[in-house]
C-alpha cells in the first residue's frame, strides 16, 4: 500500500477494529463515514517509520507483499533489495546469536539467527505492549530459549527494567509470585502456559491476575494456549491485564503471530469452549497454511509455514538461505472464516482404538474440570494414554473418569490417571514428558508393592471398581453375584480399563482375566483373581485355565463361521519332508537349513543364534547361491550358517531410490515384522509371512505380491513368525494367549498351544533339536516340541516376557528378557536358569548374542553388553528409552540399534560409538544390515522411524543413501533380500519396495 502511495481505503464496519490494530504502527488516518453498505472511508497518512505489511484477516492465505524496513525507502534501495536473493551467514555482522533447539517439539537443531530476523520481533513488541521506562519485565526464559532475547532487548531498548531471578526461586511458585508481583511489581510477563500453571489456580487468581495486580501484559506462548474457560477461571474480578496468545518457532526466531484476547470475551460469564485463534502476523512475518500436497489452504485443515523476506534463520549447516524462505512448523491448524486455530503438533496426533486422536484435546478437556488444578497427558510407550493431574482438593479418580466420559469420545478416555503434586517442566518452561514417564513407572512399581489385607477387601474393592468403570451410582446395595459385565453397560474399552484397575489393585498381572471379564459373572471374576492373588498350595490353576481357553477358542471360531482344519492325529514325519531353505527376519537374522551345497562359500557354523533366526549380514549378495545346483532333497543336516564377507565401505557411492513393487492390505495395522523364506530349489517361490491387528496371518509371494493363503487367528497378531527346522511349519504368537503352529504351504492349523496371557514375543527355533522357544505375558518362557505337540518345559521368568528369546549354541544358552528388568540365561535342554541380571528398568528390546557377548537395550536409555556368563562388560547411554533390538554386522565387530531419541547408533563390539544418524522420529524397529545388490562389497543398513520414514545408510560411516516416506506410522522392522525391502505399516499394508541404483531407475 505504501509503495503505491495509497491515499484512501474503504473498510467494512465489522472489520474496523482489525484494520486499526493491524496498521496503527504504520500510518495515521482520518475517518469519513459513508452511508453505503456499512462501509467506512479512511484517508491515509503514512508515518515516516519502519513499515512492514501485516496480515489483514480479510486477506486470506494469499502471497503477501514484503519489503525491507528502512527509514527512507527509495527506488535505488528497492532495486538493490531485489538483487539480494540470498542471506549469507558469512557476511560480517550477519548473525545476532546461535542456539540449539531443545527438541521438545521436533528434532533438535542448531539455529543461527540474523539480526534482520529477530529485530522486527523486538520492535513490534515494544509498540504492541506499549513499553515505557516505568515497566518491569521478568526474564522468564533461560538464555538457551530464544524468547529470552525478546525479553532482554524489549526491556533494554525501551529503558525499562529487566528482572532476573535465581533458578532456586523460580522453582518455588509461592516465593516466585511474591518476588514478581509484591516486591518488584512486574508489569510484563512472557511465559509458557506450563510456567503459569505452576503457580496454581488459586495463586494465579489471587496474585498474578488479581484485581490489583501490577501485571499489565501477559503473553503466553511456546505451547498450546489454555482454553478460554480455564483462562477466565484464573482471572480475579476486575482484573485488567491484557492477555495475548503468541505463537512461533525457533527456526524463524522467535515469535510469528499475536492475538489479544478481547476484554468482552474475558469478562463474559458465558461458558466459552471456542479455541483461541493464532491471530495476526508480527512485523515482517508471512504465515501460510498448506495441505499435504503443498497447496495453500483457504478453509479447512493444514500445516503452518512461517517466513518472510528477512525472517530467515540458518539451520544446522546452511550457509546461504533464499530470502523469503518458508519453514514447515509441524503444527496443524484449521482455518474458519479467515481465522487460524491451533489443532496440535504432528507428534501429538496418535492413532488409538483405530481412530485419530489429538492428545492436547484430552488435556484441555481435563483442565476444564472444576477439581483440576493443572494436568498433562502422555502417550506412554505409544500404547497407554496417561493423564497426570494436580488436583485442587482430595478427589476420587472415579469422579474424574465420569466427567471425562461426558465430554470425550470413548477412544479419548485415558487408560490411567496419576495424581501428582506439581507438573515437572524443562528449563524452557515446557512440560517435561520424560520426567512424567519416570513418575508413571515409579507409580507402577509402588502399586506392585502394595498388598491387599485379605479376600474380603478384594471383594469390596472389586465392587467399587465395577461401579466406577460402568458409571453406576454409588448405591450402597451390592452388585448381584451373577451380574455380567457386558449386560451391565460394559464394552471392550471399559473391560480393558477394568482389567488395568484390577491389576493395579492387586499389584500383578492376572492371566486370562480379560476373557473372564467379557464372559463371566462378577463372582467368577472374583474367584479367578483369587487364584492369582491368594493361591492355594496345591492349586492346579494353569491346567484348568488352559482347558477352558481351548474350548473357548474353538467355540469362537465355530460361531464366526470359520472352519477349523482337522488336526492330525499323528505328528508329521519330518524326515520324509525336509526342505532346504534360507529364512530371513528382522535384525539381519538369517537361518540356513539343509543348504550345504546351496551356500557354496560357507566356511563355518557360528555359535550365535538370535531371536527368530541367525545373526548374519550377508548371503554373498546371492551370487554365491546357485539354485540350479540343488538337485532333489538334501541330507538331514542343520547348520547355522555364517557366510564370510569383505566389508569394504564405498564412500561417495551412488545414491539409491525406492520403488513400490507391491503392497498387500491386511485390514488393520501391521506391527509385526516379516519372515521371508526362500526355498533352495526354486527361489522364485520365496514367501513373506506376516500377521496383523486384523487377526490375519498371510503368506505373500515375494516377487508378485500375490496372497498365497490367509488364516484368521483368535486375536491381534504382533508376534513375528518363525519357521520350523523342517520348513513345513511357521509358528506365531497371538494376543489371545495362544501359540499357533500353521502349515507353511497352506496356513492350515496344525497345533495350538495355550499360555495364560497375550503372546507378543516372537518364537525362535533351535536348529539342533527343532524345539521352539517363546515367551508370554503370563511371565513364563516355554519350550515346545511341535512334532510331539507338547510343552517340554516352562519357566517362570519373574516378569512379563514381551521381547523375543535369543539362542547361543556355544555356550548352549537361551536368553530371555522381561518387563521386570531381568535378563535371564537358561539351559535350553532343561529349562533351568543359569544366571540372571537385573537391569533395573523394563526390557522391551530383544537380546542379541554373538560369539563373545550378549547385548540388549533398556528403557532407561542404556545399551548393555554382557559376557555369556553374566558379567556386564560395558554400557552405552542414549538420551531416551531403547525399544529397538540390536543388529550385528557379519563380522560381529559392529552393533546397530535405534533409540527413542530419534538416532540410529553404530557401536563397536567394545562399546565405542562409531557413528550416529539423526532421523525425524523415534526409532522403534530393529535395523537390518545387508549387501548392496549393485555393489557387492558395500554393506548398507536399513532402518525405520515411527513417522513412517525408511532410511538406507552406509553401514561404515552412517552416510545417508536414501530415504522414503510410507503413508503411516511404522513399528515393524525391515527385512531385505536381494534389492527388495519388506516391511509392515500402520496404514494396514505390507510393503515390498525395490531399492534401485542409478543405472536401474
Amino acid at each position: 500500500m505504501k509503495k503505491c502511495n495509497l491515499k484512501y481505503i474503504l473498510v467494512e464496519k465489522q472489520q474496523i477494529n482489525k484494520f486499526k490494530s493491524s496498521y496503527e504502527t504504520s500510518l495515521n488516518y482520518d475517518t469519513f463515514t459513508v452511508e453505503h453498505n456499512d462501509l467506512v472511508l479512511f484517508r491515509l497518512h503514512w508515518k515516516n517509520v519502519e513499515v512492514s505489511l501485516m496480515l489483514n484477516n480479510s486477506i486470506r492465505r494469499e502471497t503477501y507483499e514484503k519489503e525491507k524496513m528502512t527509514k527512507s525507502v527509495n527506488s535505488e534501495n528497492s532495486s538493490k533489495e531485489k538483487s539480494e536473493e540470498h542471506m549469507d551467514v558469512r557476511l560480517k555482522h550477519c548473525l545476532a546469536y546461535v542456539l540449539h533447539t531443545s527438541g521438545t517439539t521436533g528434532i533438535p537443531k542448531i539455529v543461527r539467527v540474523p539480526h534482520a530476523c529477530i529485530v522486527p520481533n523486538i520492535q513490534h513488541f515494544r509498540v504492541l505492549f506499549e513499553i515505557t521506562q516505568e515497566d518491569v519485565l521478568f526474564l522468564a526464559s533461560p538464555l538457551t530459549f530464544d524468547p529470552s532475547v525478546v525479553e532482554i532487548f524489549v526491556a533494554l531498548s525501551s529503558g525499562a527494567s529487566l528482572l532476573i531471578v535465581p533458578t532456586s526461586v523460580k522453582v518455588l511458585p509461592s516465593k516466585l509470585a511474591a518476588v514478581l508481583f509484591t516486591h518488584h511489581r512486574v508489569t510484563i510477563l512472557q511465559a509458557t502456559p506450563t510456567l503459569l500453571r505452576r503457580f496454581g489456580s488459586q495463586l494465579i487468581k489471587s496474585t498474578v491476575l488479581s484485581t490489583n495486580t501490577s501485571l499489565r501484559v501477559l503473553a503466553l506462548g511456546g505451547e498450546a494456549f489454555p482454553s478460554l474457560t480455564v483462562l477466565k477461571s484464573w482471572r480475579g474480578i476486575g482484573n485488567k491485564t491484557q492477555i495475548f496468545n503468541v505463537y512461533g518457532i525457533t527456526e524463524v526466531s522467535s515469535w510469528a503471530t499475536f492475538y489479544r484476547i478481547p476484554e468482552k470475551i474475558l469478562n463474559s460469564t458465558l461458558k466459552c469452549d471456542l479455541p483461541v485463534q493464532l491471530g495476526f502476523p508480527l512485523l515482517g512475518t508471512v504465515v501460510e497454511v498448506k495441505d499435504t500436497n503443498g497447496f495453500t489452504v483457504q478453509e479447512g485443515n493444514g500445516q503452518v509455514f512461517l517466513g518472510g523476506r528477512n525472517r530467515v534463520c540458518f539451520l544446522d549447516d546452511e550457509m546461504t538461505v533464499p530470502l523469503g524462505t518458508m519453514r514447515a512448523t509441524g503444527d496443524f491448524v484449521t482455518i474458519k472464516d479467515g481465522e487460524i486455530f491451533f489443532l496440535g503438533r504432528k507428534d501429538s496426533q496418535i492413532k488409538r482404538h483405530g481412530k485419530r486422536l489429538n492428545i492436547e484435546l484430552v488435556q484441555q478437556v481435563a483442565e476444564g474440570l472444576q477439581q483440576v488444578e493443572s494436568c498433562a497427558v502422555t502417550w506412554y510407550n505409544q500404547e497407554k494414554l496417561i493423564l497426570f493431574m494436580v488436583s485442587k482438593n482430595d478427589l476420587v479418580k472415579d469422579y474424574i473418569f465420569k466427567e471425562l466420559q461426558k465430554h470425550l469420545p470413548s477412544h479419548a478416555i485415558p487408560d490411567e490417571l496419576v495424581l501428582i503434586d506439581s507438573l515437572p517442566f524443562t528449563s524452557h518452561g515446557k512440560i517435561d514428558v520424560s520426567e512424567l514417564n519416570k513418575i508413571y513407572l515409579n507409580s507402577i512399581n509402588l502399586k506392585s508393592e502394595c498388598k491387599l489385607n485379605g479376600k474380603e477387601e478384594l471383594w469390596e474393592k472389586l465392587h467399587h471398581l465395577w461401579k466406577s468403570v460402568l458409571s453406576l451410582s454409588e448405591d450402597p446395595l451390592k452388585v448381584p453375584d451373577e451380574s455380567l459385565f457386558l449386560n451391565s453397560g460394559g464394552d471392550s474399552l471399559k473391560s480393558v480399563r477394568l482389567l488395568n484397575e484390577i491389576e493395579n489393585l492387586v499389584g500383578t498381572s492376572v492371566p486370562g482375566l480379560l476373557e473372564i471379564i467379557l464372559s463371566s459373572s462378577i463372582l467368577e471374576i472374583y474367584n479367578h483373581i483369587l487364584q492369582t492373588v491368594f493361591p492355594d498350595e496345591d492349586l492346579t490353576f494353569s491346567k484348568n485355565y488352559a482347558t477352558k481357553r481351548k474350548s473357548s477358542d474353538v467355540n469362537q471360531e465355530e460361531t464366526s463361521g470359520k472352519s477349523l482344519h482337522q488336526e492330525s492325529v499323528m505328528p508329521l514325519n519330518c524326515d520324509n519332508e525336509i526342505n532346504a531353505f534360507i529364512a530371513l527376519s528382522r535384525g539381519s537374522q538369517i537361518l540356513s537349513l539343509h543348504t550345504t551345497r546351496f551356500l557354496t562359500k560357507l566356511e563355518h557354523c557360528p555359535s550365535a543364534y538370535s531371536s527368530d533366526l541367525i545373526s548374519q549380514t550377508n548371503i554373498q549378495n546371492m551370487k554365491s547361491l546357485n539354485p540350479p545346483a540343488l538337485i532333489g532333497k538334501s541330507k538331514d543336516m542343520s547348520c547355522v550358517a555364517k557366510v564370510s564377507e569383505e566389508e569394504t565401505s564405498v564412500m561417495g557411492a551412488e545414491k539409491m531410490e525406492f520403488h513400490v513393487r507391491w503392497r498387500s492390505d491386511t485390514g488393520k495395522c501391521v506391527d509385526a515384522s516379516p519372515l521371508l523364506v526362500i526355498p533352495a530349489v526354486d527361489k522364485s517361490s520365496a514367501t513373506v509371512y506376516i500377521g496383523s491387528h486384523s487377526h490375519r496371518m498371510i503368506a505373500v509371494d515375494l516377487y508378485s505380491g500375490k496372497v498365497k493363503w490367509e488364516q484368521i487367528l483368535g486375536d491381534r497378531i504382533e508376534s513375528s513368525a518363525c519357521v520350523s527346522k523342517c520348513g513345513n511349519f511357521i509358528v506365531v504368537g497371538c494376543y489371545n494367549g495362544l501359540v499357533y503352529i500353521l502349515k507353511s504351504n497352506s496356513g492350515e492349523k496344525y497345533w495350538m498351544f495355550t499360555t495364560n496371557d497375550a503372546v507378543k514375543s516372537s518364537a525362535t527355533v533351535d536348529p539342533t533339536t527343532g524345539l521352539f522357544y517363546i515367551g508370554s505375558h503370563d511371565q513364563h518362557a516355554y519350550a515346545l516340541d511341535i512334532y510331539k505337540k507338547k510343552c517340554v518345559w516352562k519357566l517362570k521368568c519373574g516378569g512379563t516376557v514381551f521381547s523375543s528369546p535369543c539362542l547361543s549354541l556355544i555356550p548352549y544358552h537361551l536368553y530371555f528378557a522381561t518387563l521386570g528388568g531381568l535378563l535371564l540365561a537358561i539351559n535350553p535342554a532343561t529349562g533351568r536358569r543359569v544366571w540372571k541380571h537385573s537391569c533395573g528398568k523394563p526390557l522391551f528390546s530383544s537380546p542379541r548374542c554373538c560369539l563373545q557377548y550378549i547385548c540388549i537395550g533398556c528403557v532407561d536409555g542404556n545399551f548393555l553388553c554382557f559376557t555369556h556368563f553374566g558379567e556386564q562388560i560395558w554400557q552405552f547411554s542414549t538420551n531416551e528409552p531403547i525399544f529397538s533390538s540390536p543388529c550385528t554386522s557379519a563380522s560381529e565387530q559392529e552393533i546397530f540399534f535405534g533409540s527413542h531419541d530419534c538416532f540410529i547408533y553404530c557401536c563397536s563390539v567394545k562399546g565405542h560409538l562409531q557413528w550416529k544418524f539423526e532421523t525425524t522420529s523415534r526409532v522403534y524397529s530393529t535395523p537390518f544390515a545387508f549387501h548392496n545388490h549393485n555393489r557387492g562389497n558395500e554393506v548398507l543398513l536399513a532402518a525405520a522411524s515411527t513417522d513412517g520414514k525408511l532410511w538406507i545408510l552406509e553401514s561404515k560411516s552412517g552416510e545417508l543413501q536414501s530415504v522414503y516416506q510410507l503413508p503411516g506410522e511404522v513399528f515393524s522392522s525391515p527385512v531385505v533380500w536381494e534389492s527388495m525391502l519388506i516391511i509392515g505399516c500402520r496404514n494396514n499394508y505390507v510393503y515390498c519396495l525395490d531399492l534401485l541404483g542409478g543405472n536401474q531407475r
